[in-house]
């Protein structure tokens, strides 16, 4: 299975309406193609620390942020390929790592429980985060449906299409189906650039003409915003509530 390791690009975002997409693709039809999957549906697994430490800092919207997390493209089982990504970035640059071993592995790994088979310096990077960060465990299962195009000159060039994006934070499982919580308003799509330089004069147009403007949008850092914050905030305030009883 071939497939990129190593990733440096700009990940731009944006929000659109049904009906903005549909003008969207239609001025991509002579330039992109929708690769093979066709529409997919993807899970992910986030980890992070005790203490949610990795997208606490990432909402603060420093210059520097990582993230680790195992990917698959369709439901899993023990023995199913899955990608186990670093992601960082920094100063809008985004560095991507990934490694795909099978998910009984990639979730061992990173439990703590063995080690990679494959030494590389891409697992090395992997084993250094989870030794820094180390109460590093699943946080959040989050899911979409996803269109991918690509660009027919043969650039790198990308644009992708989520809907349906729901987050929950329990059974966490890439062998499980996806549900949850959903986390983007109805009737709207996220829909990401990925480049390594500039912008084609025929997508600033279209986005220039329907006046589609670039959107911080974080798919975990929404999670947390909407499912683990509450909820800690919730305990927090009653823990604080029973000690001023006890006073």
């Amino acid at each position: 299975m071939a497939f990129e390791t190593v990733f440096k690009r700009y990940e731009l975002k944006y929000m659109l309406t049904t009906r903005q997409k549909q003008r969207v693709l239609k001025a991509m039809e002579p330039f992109m193609r929708l690769d093979k999957y066709g529409r997919t549906t993807i899970r992910n697994l986030y980890f992070d620390t005790d203490s949610y430490l990795l997208i606490r800092r990432s909402i603060e919207k420093p210059a520097y942020k990582e993230k680790l997390r195992i990917r698959s493209y369709s439901k899993a089982n023990s023995d199913s390929p899955v990608f186990v990504e670093l992601k960082k970035k920094y100063k809008h640059v985004v560095y991507k790592r990934r490694m795909a071993l099978p998910e009984a592995d990639a979730m061992k790994w990173l439990s703590g429980e063995k080690n990679a088979e494959n030494q590389t310096q891409i697992s090395k990077e992997i084993d250094y985060f989870i030794g820094f960060y180390s109460t590093l465990h699943p946080t959040v299962f989050l899911s979409y449906e996803r269109e991918a195009y690509y660009a027919k000159d043969g650039s790198d060039f990308r644009i992708t299409f989520d809907d349906n994006i729901l987050c929950r934070e329990s059974d966490l499982s890439l062998q499980s189906d996806p549900y949850g919580t959903p986390i983007l308003p109805e009737g709207k799509v996220l829909m990401e650039i990925k480049c390594s330089g500039g912008i084609p004069l025929w997508m600033t147009e279209i986005l220039s003409k329907e006046r589609i403007f670039k959107t911080p949008f974080s798919k975990y850092g929404t999670a947390y915003k909407t499912l683990i914050f509450p909820q800690t905030h919730k305990i927090n305030s009653y823990n604080m509530l029973e000690v001023n009883k006890d006073v």
